[in-house]
């Protein structure tokens, strides 16, 4: 049998924790803003920092220092968003389903958004897992 050929190794770029905090705080902003979420909710949704720490990174995202529980859960709601996206490909519909009552076992006739509020990172994680296995990946 033939060798392969050797891919050529790319070296892996380190990204610091406060670029990668910055970006994940501008990213669930945008997201909150097209679920249209209040304060209340967003901070559920981050695991509940103190409210004047929540306005810090909205005012200079630069300044965000997220810890690995914030980063997964920023990082579970980005997979939920580019989901939607993909499985609902107009956006006025992908963004509204997280708040529509959904008969799937999963959600007892509540919202995605209700299951995701319940404080739990394992509930960002069944959601998300959800939707990736409707999308069949």
């Amino acid at each position: 049998m033939g060798a392969y050929p050797k891919s050529p190794r790319i070296p892996a770029v380190k990204v610091s924790p406060e670029v990668m905090s910055a970006a994940a705080i501008r990213a669930f902003g945008n997201i909150a803003q097209a679920w249209q979420l209040d304060t209340e909710a967003q901070l559920t949704l981050l695991g509940d920092p103190p409210r004047s720490t929540y306005y810090k990174w909205k005012k200079d995202p630069q300044s965000a220092h997220l810890g690995r529980d914030t980063l997964e859960r920023i990082s579970y709601i980005l997979g939920i968003y580019k989901a939607l996206q993909i499985l609902l490909p107009d956006p006025a519909a992908a963004d509204s389903w997280i708040c529509k009552p959904n008969t799937a076992p999963l959600f007892g006739g509540k919202s995605a958004l209700d299951r995701m509020l319940s404080g739990n990172v394992s509930d960002l994680y069944v959601v998300r897992q959800y939707l990736d296995a409707m999308r069949g990946g």
